[in-house]
């Protein structure tokens, strides 16, 4: 295995009328997935202003950065997306996110590899959609629906 590439990544929860914000996306030979809007931080750079440049890449909004809400571990080589040529190390931090104007597709700066469109889905239509991680199936609706504010953030392992 090639030497482990280790780095912070931060996703955006985005919530609007009971729906949630996802990217759908497909790589060469496996099926549609979907996945939060967000990615890797660039040296020096802060998390939120990592998700911030991110969401406006790939979804093309600009977010408001809210709570912490979950942090995973994600170690690609015990996950069935493995890439030998690339062994990642990642951890993500999922952060509660409002959009702050409306999603513009047409400004989409940069596209995450294979991203198709971005979806508001309800929550029990996430696991239909292939949702990654699949922990936070159990913990999403959950953790929305609680009406304690500043709740600790869950810490989900290295988990997928």
């Amino acid at each position: 295995m090639r030497e482990i590439i280790c780095r912070n990544s931060a996703k955006a929860i985005i919530v609007k009328d009971d729906k949630i914000l996802v990217l759908q996306k497909q790589h060469a030979g496996n099926p549609v997935f979907t996945v939060f809007p967000g990615g890797g931080q660039e040296p020096g750079e802060l998390l939120h202003d990592a998700l911030i440049r991110e969401c406006r890449e790939e979804i093309g909004a600009t977010v408001k950065v809210g709570e912490l809400l979950f942090v995973r571990e994600y170690r690609s080589w015990e996950h069935e997306f493995f890439n030998p040529n690339r062994p990642l190390h990642q951890v993500e931090f999922f952060f509660l996110c409002e959009l702050t104007g409306d999603l513009d597709p047409t400004s989409v700066e940069n596209p995450d590899p294979g991203q198709i469109r971005t979806l508001w889905l309800d929550v029990d239509e996430l696991e239909q959609a292939n949702l990654y991680p699949k922990v936070l199936l159990k913990h999403l609706a959950q953790r929305l629906k609680s009406k304690k504010k500043n709740e600790p953030p869950i810490y989900l392992g290295g988990v997928n």
